[in-house]
C-alpha cells in the first residue's frame, strides 16, 4: 500500500475538528474556521469526530485535508507555521464549537510546541553543582529530562527497580488511566499508543520508553531508599541519607533537592476492628500479589472509589461472588472510549503528521482540563444549593442521574437510592464508568452500604449484624494522600522538620512547590496541585519543572547560593488558595472527601484553571524569595 493510500485511509476516519486546524495551518486559509465549517459543540468528553457536519461537508473537509497534507509531504511549507496567540484562540474556539477565553493563547502555543515546555538551552552552573531528584515516576522523569537538556549534573534516587512510580506499584486487574493517554503523556515525548485510555502495562512501558529515549537510566540509582534530607547552611546544600541497593547507608550531597516522591504512597488501610486477623487471603489493591488468583473465589471488596471502579467490572465474572462495601456513592461519567483501540490508520496519521497529533492533544486539553471549571463555582442565588452549585452544575446532575438510571436498567428501582450521590457532581473525584452500574446488575455482585462493624475469622460483619463470608478480602481504600512527603524525613533550616511544620494533614507550599524554611528544596506534585476539575497531572508537572528550571537559571546568572520562599509570600498564596476554594464545589457542605483535611481545608486540589497555573509558573518572581550569594 502506498503512503498516499495510507494517508487517504487515515483521513477518511480522522477527527474532523482536528483536520480543520491542520487545514488552516497548511493552507493559511481561514475560511476553514468560519461558517459553514465551524463544528458544533460536542457533548460530554467524546472526541466529536464528525464535528456535527453532514456527509457532504465532511467529504469536502477530508478531501481538502488530504490534498494539503500531500502537498506538505511533497515539500510545500506550512502557510501558517506559527499562528499568533490571538489566532490560536480563534482556531481552538472554532475547533471546540465554543468560546475559548483570549488568555489561552500563550498556553496553547506552548502545548503546540511553538514555545516548548521542555528546557531548550544549556545552563552554565558552577563546578561541582549538582541536583538530587527523589523519585523516578512521572514528575521525576520530567525533572530528569529537563535537567539533562540544560546540562546540569543530577542523580535520581528511586526505591523501586524501574521507572514509572505508581504504574510499577498498581498491578490490580483493570488498572489504567482515566485521562486520555494522548494527554496523559509528556509534550516532549509523543508515543504510539495502542488505545485511547491505556492500561497499566502500556503506561509503565511508556515511562520506560521515556527513560530509554532520553538515556536517563545512567543517572538513576534504583533500589535506593531515601531516609532523610537535611539542609546544611554552611555549605548551602543538602545532605541526603540513603540506603543503597547493597543495603548500605551512605550520605550524598546536593545543591538542590527536587522531591518527586508523589502522593500515592503508602497505601491507606481502613480502621476496622479485626482487619489484620482475616483468616482468608487479604491484600491492598496497591500491593497486588503475583501468585494469587480470584478464579471461583468468594470475594469481598472494601471501597468503591477509582480503583474499585476499574477492578470490580474486571473481576466480576471470574469470581464465584463479589460483595462490595460502599462508604458513600460517587458520580461517574460515561466512558465513551473505554477499551477502545486507536485504529492503525490513526496511529499512522499521528506519526506522519505531527501537527494533527498536536491539535488532537490540544482539543483533549480543553475538553478534560478547564472546560467545566466555571460550573464548579457556587452561585449564591442558586435556589437548590442542597443538590448542586448552579444551573449548569444542576444540568450535569440531571444528565448523570439519567445515565446511571439507564445503566442500572431493571435494577434501578432497588439500586438507585444506594448509588445516587446527594452531593453536587464533581464534589468528589469524578470517576469514569468502566461498566460499574452494569456490573451491579450481575447476580454475582452485591453492593452493601451498611457500615462495617468488625471482622471475625473470614467474615465481615456489618453494623446491622449481617455476616459476609469470603475466601478473599480486597482493600480498595486508596492512599493517605494528605500526608505529603511521608516516605522520608526532611530537615530544613535550623533543624526544622517539615512534618512538624505541616502536621499530619495540613501540607502547604507556595505554588505547590516552595516551602519557607527549606532553601533550595522543591516539591513536585505538592499540595494544592491535583487538577480536581479534570485534566492531566503530567502537564501540571511540566509547568512546575519549567518553573524550577527558571529558578536554577536565575540562581546561576545571579550567582546565588540559596533561594528560600518568603513566609509572607507563602501565607498570602495559601490564603488566596483557601479563598478560591471557599466558593468551589469541594467545600460544599454535603461533600466529604480525601481532598480536605481534618479542619476542612482543601489540601490536595488546585483551585486554579490550568491557564492560571501556567501564568503563575511561566516565570519566577525573585522578589518572592530570600536569597543568599554563592559562598566561595
Amino acid at each position: 500500500m502506498t503512503d498516499k493510500q495510507k494517508l487517504a485511509d487515515a483521513i477518511a476516519i480522522a477527527n474532523i475538528p482536528t483536520l480543520l486546524m491542520v487545514l488552516v495551518q497548511f493552507t493559511g486559509d481561514k475560511r476553514w474556521i468560519e461558517a459553514p465549517y465551524r463544528p458544533k459543540r460536542g457533548s460530554g468528553t467524546g472526541d466529536n469526530d464528525s464535528g456535527g457536519f453532514d456527509d457532504a461537508i465532511q467529504k469536502e473537509i477530508r478531501d481538502a485535508a488530504l490534498a494539503a497534507i500531500l502537498a506538505w509531504k511533497a515539500g510545500e511549507p506550512l502557510a501558517l507555521e506559527a499562528p499568533s496567540d490571538e489566532e490560536l484562540v480563534e482556531m481552538l474556539s472554532s475547533s471546540m464549537g465554543e468560546k475559548v477565553p483570549a488568555e489561552y493563547g500563550e498556553m496553547t502555543s506552548a502545548q503546540l510546541g511553538q514555545t516548548p515546555m521542555k528546557w531548550d538551552h544549556k545552563i552554565d552552573v558552577p563546578e561541582g553543582f549538582n541536583v538530587i531528584v527523589i523519585g523516578a515516576g512521572v514528575s521525576g522523569l520530567a525533572a530528569a529530562v529537563n535537567l539533562q537538556a540544560a546540562g546540569i549534573p543530577f542523580t535520581v534516587l528511586e526505591r523501586r527497580t524501574n521507572v514509572a512510580g505508581v504504574w510499577q506499584d498498581n498491578r490490580y486487574p483493570g488498572a489504567g488511566v482515566d485521562t486520555p493517554n494522548h494527554l496523559y503523556s509528556f509534550s516532549f515525548a509523543p508515543y504510539d499508543w495502542s488505545a485511547y485510555f491505556a492500561l497499566r502495562n502500556e503506561l509503565a512501558e511508556y515511562f520506560e520508553y521515556v527513560a530509554d529515549e532520553f538515556d536517563l537510566k545512567k543517572s538513576i540509582n534504583f533500589e535506593t531508599n531515601v531516609i532523610s534530607t537535611e539542609y546544611q547552611a554552611d555549605s548551602q546544600s543538602w545532605d541526603v541519607k540513603i540506603t543503597n541497593a547493597d543495603g548500605n547507608e551512605e550520605t550524598l550531597n546536593a545543591n538542590i533537592v527536587i522531591s518527586a516522591a508523589g502522593i500515592f504512597n503508602p497505601p491507606s488501610f481502613p480502621n476496622i476492628k479485626g482487619l489484620e486477623s482475616f483468616t482468608g487471603d487479604s491484600w491492598h489493591t496497591a500491593e497486588w500479589p503475583k501468585d494469587k488468583t480470584l478464579e471461583g473465589k468468594r470475594v469481598l471488596m472494601i471501597g468503591n472509589g477509582a480503583t474499585a471502579m476499574q477492578l470490580g467490572p474486571e473481576i466480576q465474572n471470574r469470581v464465584e461472588s463479589l460483595t462490595i462495601f460502599q462508604r458513600g456513592p460517587h458520580w461517574a461519567s460515561p466512558f465513551e472510549q473505554f477499551r477502545t483501540e486507536v485504529p492503525e490508520e490513526i496511529r499512522y496519521l499521528f506519526q506522519e503528521v505531527p501537527l494533527y497529533r498536536m491539535w488532537y492533544r490540544m482539543r483533549l486539553g480543553w475538553t478534560y482540563n478547564d472546560r467545566v471549571y466555571e460550573s464548579l463555582q457556587k452561585d449564591p442565588n442558586w435556589e437548590h444549593p442542597e443538590r448542586s452549585l448552579n444551573a449548569v452544575n444542576d444540568n450535569h446532575r440531571a444528565y448523570f442521574t439519567s445515565y446511571i438510571k439507564k445503566e442500572l436498567g431493571d435494577r434501578a428501582d432497588d439500586l438507585m437510592d444506594k448509588v445516587l450521590p446527594t452531593f453536587p457532581p464533581f464534589g468528589k473525584r469524578m470517576l469514569m464508568d468502566n461498566g460499574w452500574y452494569r456490573m451491579l446488575r450481575n447476580p454475582k455482585v452485591s453492593l452493601v452500604d451498611d457500615g462495617i462493624d468488625r471482622i471475625e475469622g473470614n467474615k465481615v460483619i456489618t453494623k446491622d449484624g449481617t455476616e459476609h463470608e469470603a475466601d478473599v478480602l480486597l482493600i480498595s481504600t486508596g492512599f493517605d494522600v494528605l500526608k505529603f512527603l511521608s516516605t522520608y524525613e526532611i530537615i530544613g533550616r535550623e533543624g526544622k522538620n517539615l512534618r512538624d511544620v505541616w502536621g499530619d494533614d495540613n501540607a502547604s507550599a507556595h505554588l505547590g512547590t516552595n516551602v519557607p524554611g527549606f532553601p533550595n528544596f522543591f516539591t513536585l506534585y505538592g499540595p494544592n496541585l491535583q487538577p480536581g476539575h479534570g485534566g492531566s497531572l503530567v502537564f501540571v508537572c511540566e509547568m512546575q519543572v519549567r518553573y524550577v528550571m527558571n529558578m536554577i537559571n536565575n540562581m546561576t546568572t545571579q550567582k546565588l547560593g540559596t533561594v528560600e520562599c518568603k513566609q509572607d509570600v507563602h501565607d498570602d498564596y495559601i490564603e488566596k488558595v483557601n479563598t478560591i476554594h471557599d466558593n468551589m464545589v469541594w467545600t460544599h457542605p454535603g461533600v466529604s472527601s480525601y481532598y480536605r483535611n481534618s479542619e476542612g481545608r482543601v489540601v490536595v486540589n488546585s483551585p486554579y484553571r490550568n491557564v492560571d497555573f501556567f501564568k503563575l509558573t511561566r516565570n519566577v518572581d525573585m522578589d518572592d524569595f530570600i536569597t543568599e550569594p554563592k559562598k566561595a
